[in-house]
């Protein structure tokens, strides 16, 4: 009877270090591969946004905390021009502080990884409010595509993961515009370009007087679950 205790538990022991040691090879070999850099860029909503809360703990849990990077760069009430340097109007104009919010983002991600390999990068974009209420929906999707090709060229990688998070349902219920519903249907229609591209919907997160910012904390909350499900599909190449 004493012998068949002391079998199982040493039998208990061995199988927790099987275990144990499972996890840290697990551990060390992803961190050899590199990893995984996640870009959250935009204006208002994403400014709002609690990532150190409602991103960070979850993509940490799946990953490793040891095996992400995460950024945020963003600022309330700014136009797509502010991160695709070469935009200009239908008009020919061209703002002088063109890519002001990209530089500083390049910066940051020059920072946060110099002498680190990194495997996989996801950049999740909550952005066009601004050029819907300023009637540039016109030359978004050019300016959209530009901004993705250019952040490829300058981290030298063809490889980037795309969350489109579509303005919410504010310009179609509370304020009407036709721009504002042009410039939904073109995110969704630039997340079906690229099989690395999605969109997400946002139209629960705002409320029952569909207000342009999402309520806290719930809204944020669960734009961050639609965030993590969506990085984590694409990371491991799959698609809603």
């Amino acid at each position: 009877m004493i012998m068949t205790i002391f079998h199982a538990m040493r039998s208990r022991h061995i199988l927790s270090l099987v275990a144990l040691f499972i996890l840290l090879s697990s551990r060390v070999e992803a961190a050899e591969e590199g990893k995984h850099l996640f870009l959250l860029s935009g204006q208002s909503n994403m400014k709002r946004f609690q990532h150190k809360q409602f991103f960070i703990p979850a993509i940490e849990e799946k990953y490793g905390a040891e095996n992400v990077i995460v950024i945020k760069n963003a600022e309330g009430g700014q136009p797509i021009s502010m991160w695709y340097k070469a935009w200009v109007s239908s008009n020919n104009e061209k703002p002088k502080d063109n890519g002001r919010l990209y530089d500083a983002l390049i910066e940051q991600i020059k920072d946060n990884t110099e002498g680190t390999t990194i495997k996989t990068v996801t950049f999740i974009w909550m952005q066009g409010e601004a050029d819907a209420k300023g009637e540039r929906v016109d030359v978004y999707a050019k300016s959209f595509r530009g901004l993705i090709q250019q952040l490829e060229t300058d981290l030298g990688r063809n490889d980037i993961n795309v969350i489109i998070g579509r303005i919410s349902d504010f310009g179609i219920k509370r304020r009407p515009s036709d721009a504002w519903k042009a410039l939904r249907n073109l995110q969704m229609s630039l997340a079906d370009e690229n099989p690395r591209w999605v969109w997400i919907d946002t139209d629960d997160l705002n409320g029952e007087k569909d207000e342009l910012h999402y309520v806290r904390p719930d809204g944020y909350q669960k734009l961050g679950e639609r965030y993590v499900e969506a990085a984590i599909n694409l990371i491991e190449g799959k698609r809603n």
